[in-house]
């Protein structure tokens, strides 16, 4: 891959990547770390992607994996940080729903940042994560309701 190419493929997926690792990690350090990770992962991966899409598809699954490493590892076993969010998000209303989302359990925070932030069908997001799409659905429909009641019913997604 030259150069020319790992650039145009850091512009196109960084922004993806960063937010799906943070959305995991809420860590900032962390998910830039892990982005790091996923391009060199990348710009190492010699075979061709089918479409656009399953490019997509597999860098996604590469940031889940990496950023399951990290809980793996010693060094996050004891240690999570809630960070701001605020530099990422334009508006007031897009920070309160940004804290809301990082405050969910993870599965229901990974489902939530692929399918509403990345626009991924539930099908899709069930292969990433190796679980049934009605398994995802659930998670989509038990995040909305927790979402509710931590932003009242004026932010419903």
């Amino acid at each position: 891959m030259d150069k020319i190419h790992m650039e145009q493929m850091y512009e196109k997926y960084s922004d993806t990547v960063f937010r799906t690792a943070y959305s995991i990690v809420r860590n900032i350090a962390e998910a830039e770390d892990i982005t790091s990770d996923v391009f060199m992962k990348l710009f190492t991966y010699e075979k061709n992607f089918e479409s656009d899409e399953h490019e997509k598809a597999w860098i996604i699954r590469i940031t889940i994996n990496k950023c399951k490493d990290l809980f793996r590892s010693f060094r996050i076993k004891n240690r999570i940080t809630m960070e701001s969010w605020q530099s990422y998000c334009e508006t007031p209303e897009e920070s309160a729903v940004m804290e809301a989302v990082m405050k969910l359990p993870e599965k229901y925070r990974v489902a939530v940042h692929l399918f509403y932030f990345e626009g991924y069908s539930t099908d899709e997001i069930g292969q990433m994560l190796g679980v049934k799409g009605h398994t995802v659905r659930t998670r989509l429909s038990r995040a909305r309701s927790q979402l509710a009641k931590l932003l009242g019913e004026e932010f419903c997604l």
